[in-house]
């Protein structure tokens, strides 16, 4: 497929987008579906999910041809590296866009919101826009936090690289001190720096980790403290 033409190349990435996120939804939508005791409704929105997932995969597949397997055995060893190698360079670049430029730009936008349009609202309508202000707030910090994982997904993408091309990454250890040694969630991957602490959900800069109270939650996924495990930071060369 010839993808010289920009405008086709923006309708693809668009449709893949679109696709992707329909997936999402779809799951989101199955989840509170079954929680709710709509099983069949659930399984509904679950298999219109996979389907979307097709079509997502379609649409990539004509975007990256140099991804596309079609006969794994015909390839040799080489081969297979370059591959998997595009792959983790493509999944390097999308979280490192994320950390660096995506989340920032958001976060400044949610704070900017916060301060003069749901300002601008309270004039009018003080009880919507209080709670448009704490959605800003919100959004502000979840955007701040993901900023860090975005970080080490591009992280550890960059060690798996390394590694297939027979490089050794750097070697990662726990901290020792409480006071500054940080926690991953094993579910999303947020990290816990007890050196910034989590204000927004009354923990005070300064406090490790062990003293936080065990009903506290993840900011980011709702996991429960037992959620998490001591990160390991790369050892400085």
């Amino acid at each position: 497929m010839n993808l010289s033409n920009p405008d086709t190349l923006r309708n693809l990435d668009s449709a893949f987008a679109g696709e992707s996120m329909a997936n999402r939804k779809y799951l989101f939508f199955a989840e509170v579906a079954r929680r709710l005791g709509y099983s069949d409704l659930s399984k509904l929105f679950k298999e219109t999910a996979n389907q979307e997932t097709e079509h997502a995969f379609a649409h990539f597949s004509l975007l990256h041809p140099e991804l596309v397997v079609k006969d794994p055995g015909a390839l040799t060893d080489a081969e297979k590296k370059d591959i998997v190698s595009r792959c983790l360079a493509l999944a390097i670049e999308g979280e490192t866009y994320e950390y660096t430029t995506m989340y920032p730009d958001f976060a400044t936008a949610a704070r900017h919101d916060r301060d003069e349009v749901a300002a601008a609202e309270f004039q009018s309508q003080a009880e919507e826009s209080a709670e448009h202000a704490s959605i800003f707030r919100e959004a502000a910090h979840r955007f701040g936090l993901l900023v860090n994982v975005e970080h080490f997904h591009a992280d550890r993408y960059t060690e798996a690289l390394q590694t297939i091309k027979g490089e050794e990454p750097a070697p990662r250890v726990t901290g020792s001190d409480p006071a500054t040694r940080k926690w991953i969630c094993r579910q999303c991957s947020m990290i816990y720096d007890p050196v910034a602490g989590d204000p927004d959900s009354g923990i005070a800069p300064g406090t490790p980790f062990e003293e936080i109270p065990e009903d506290w939650q993840c900011p980011i996924c709702g996991a429960s403290k037992k959620t998490f495990m001591l990160f390991e930071e790369k050892v400085a060369a």
